[in-house]
């Protein structure tokens, strides 16, 4: 059977700019911080990552720093593209540099159907010297991984897993009970992380625990150890928050709470553009109510 990587809180890291160029040296802080919490992974170059607008060369600088400064974490580095040709390339180049794993997103825009989404990750697992996690987030890709598709999937041996984020508990159980054994799930949305864990995930990979990397252990923490009730009454705690840091496009608003709490990690880069005037608020809001700002 194959093994999990990892159990419990993956921080989907933001990457740090300064003056338009990644800021490695707050990336090695951000690191540190996440390693200090005890946090069992990290994920580089992801959504929150906005790997979408790094160049190749950063790309690489970030996924460098983060083998160089993971300690005892987990690196996981997002490879996903639409195009199935740069996906393989990504994925040997993560391992080349030294990724315990990769997370591919839905092949996006072009929408490929059954059989293509199969022959996309398939050709992806078998060329990757790393196992690979699948990612479903149709709420950006316009496309949500059957399924079937998903558990098919499954039974590649280098499928490890799958960040679930299309926010369907329903569509998580099925998933749960149709994939081969060992086949991991993790919550890909902080609202749902309790949730999640109840229905059999392994825990989740987090945006709001780039700000609060230790209450978000707490909560798969507890899961892990069935106390589920009291687990839900800190996901009701911090709801508020996380509300918050999904009122605009993820991660506008994650980047401007961390800059609010004086972590220094930049702006997003265009075409994400500033936050607005009623999100600022209702994040400062969220932030004043847990005593953070």
């Amino acid at each position: 059977m194959r093994s999990t990587i990892f159990t419990g809180v993956c921080t989907a890291l933001v990457t740090p700019f300064s003056d338009g160029s990644v800021n490695l040296c707050k990336l090695s802080e951000l690191l540190e911080l996440q390693e200090e919490a005890g946090l069992p992974a990290v994920c580089l170059c992801g959504t929150t990552g906005e790997a979408a607008t790094l160049s190749e060369s950063e790309w690489s600088d970030v996924v460098r720093e983060g083998v160089r400064r993971r300690g005892a974490m987990k690196l996981i580095v997002g490879t996903g593209s639409n195009s199935t040709e740069t996906v393989v390339r990504n994925c040997r180049r993560a391992a080349d540099l030294g990724a315990d794993a990769v997370l591919i997103v839905t092949p996006y825009y072009n929408k490929g159907n059954r059989s293509g989404l199969l022959s996309h990750y398939v050709a992806a697992a078998d060329a990757s010297p790393c196992p690979i996690i699948l990612y479903n987030v149709p709420s950006r890709t316009g496309v949500d991984l059957p399924v079937d598709v998903i558990c098919e999937l499954s039974r590649h041996p280098n499928v490890a897993g799958c960040k679930e984020a299309s926010g369907n508990i329903v569509k998580t159980l099925r998933i749960l009970r149709g994939c081969a054994p060992g086949f991991a799930v993790w919550s890909g949305n902080d609202d749902q992380i309790v949730p999640m864990c109840a229905a059999g995930a392994q825990g989740v990979i987090s945006v709001i625990s780039n700000l609060l990397p230790s209450e978000t252990k707490r909560m798969t923490d507890l899961c892990a150890e069935n106390r589920y009730a009291e687990a839900a009454i800190v996901q009701q705690d911090w709801i508020d928050l996380i509300d918050a840091l999904f009122a605009e496009v993820n991660p506008i608003p994650i980047k401007r709470a961390m800059n609010l709490l004086g972590m220094g990690v930049g702006t997003t880069r265009l075409p994400l553009g500033g936050i607005s005037d009623e999100a600022e608020r209702t994040l400062r809001r969220a932030l004043q109510n847990h005593d953070l700002l």
